[in-house]
């Protein structure tokens, strides 16, 4: 019964902590964006606000809200998104949830996509250099991925639109599909490998090198030694072992690292103009659109601020030694 007790008291307090970064993270990006010297009325007018007169513009703020105080305006917008109701957008004088809607799923499919594959090929590299550590494969892996996590993501993506699209003609530059071709799977494909090339070669390396040192920091431990004397093969020690031990600090590097491929796949949509989050989130900042880019800073905050505390629940759970406290000693005695 104190066990569940205690478990009852952790999660109330990591959703505390949860629900406090978001309002936070809500009123700092409510205050900053007001501050930005864009004009939203020519977001929602567009060119026809060049011709407006003053008064105009004036019964225009007022009529989207933007004359009260910042204070006032905030609890307004809290208020309607309590119920769901995040507004309109000013440039696409929608509802913000439809034009997310309509685009998520192309940042799912590049973000999730890419964020499997890094993650897969980076555990796959990292136990490829390990197992061959101080041979040619090991040292050209190592090299050869640190000049290209070097590039910049724009820089390459340029790059390949000027070959692969401009001289050669064999991959599309820009969009997630060609015009009709939106529920065919073999045209999807095609427009996502540039995209995805840029992804994995902006973090897949990164996270491999990680691993890699995390790894042999394993293979060097004391417990290897023992294993090795019992007559335990080098692959049992690795994979078994070093492998098992490694998988806190993995799951852990899986769930930081979400702001980062997520932040190199905003860059990448914006450079190859795919219909995604990145491009709606730059298009918001830009024109100034306060409703499309509260949302979208709120959904990518949440979905960091998630990642983060379910990474560091996962990795308390699977390795005591994260734990403190009470928690740790009453391992250490049912260890024993």
């Amino acid at each position: 019964m104190r066990r569940k007790t205690r478990k009852m008291v952790y999660y109330l307090k990591k959703t505390l902590v949860f629900l406090l970064s978001v309002w936070i993270l809500s009123v700092a990006v409510f205050i900053l964006a007001r501050l930005t010297p864009a004009d939203p009325l020519q977001s929602y007018y567009g060119e026809r606000v060049e011709k407006m007169s003053r008064e105009e513009k004036e019964l225009a703020r007022g009529k989207l809200g933007l004359n009260d105080p910042i204070h006032v305006q905030y609890a307004r917008w809290a208020a309607h998104a309590l119920r769901g109701d995040f507004g309109i957008s000013y440039k696409y004088r929608q509802n913000v949830t439809e034009v997310i809607r309509l685009r998520i799923g192309n940042t799912m499919l590049l973000g999730g996509l890419g964020f499997v594959l890094t993650f897969a090929g980076a555990m796959g590299l990292g136990l490829l250099c390990v197992w061959f550590e101080g041979r040619w494969i090991d040292r050209i892996f190592c090299k050869l991925g640190t000049l290209v996590s070097c590039i910049p993501e724009f820089w390459l993506s340029l790059v390949l639109i000027l070959i692969f699209c401009v001289t050669l003609h064999w991959l599309p530059g820009s969009g997630a599909y060609s015009v009709g071709s939106a529920h065919d799977p073999a045209d999807r494909a095609l427009h996502l490998i540039l995209p995805m090339v840029v992804v994995l070669s902006g973090h897949l390396w990164y996270y491999a090198y990680m691993i890699r040192n995390r790894l042999l920091e394993e293979v060097r431990a004391d417990y290897v030694l023992l294993a090795r004397a019992k007559g335990l093969t080098r692959g049992q020690i690795l994979f078994r072992h070093c492998l098992r031990n490694s998988l806190p600090s993995y799951i852990s590097l899986m769930a930081v690292s979400v702001p980062h491929v997520l932040g190199g796949t905003y860059v990448v949509e914006t450079v190859f103009a795919y219909p995604g989050i990145g491009t709606l989130a730059y298009e918001s900042a830009r024109y100034a659109d306060y409703n499309m880019l509260m949302v979208l800073c709120l959904l990518t905050g949440v979905t960091v601020i998630f990642c983060s505390m379910i990474g560091q629940i996962v990795s308390e759970r699977m390795d005591p030694r994260v734990r403190g406290g009470e928690e740790l000693e009453t391992s250490e005695v049912a260890r024993i």
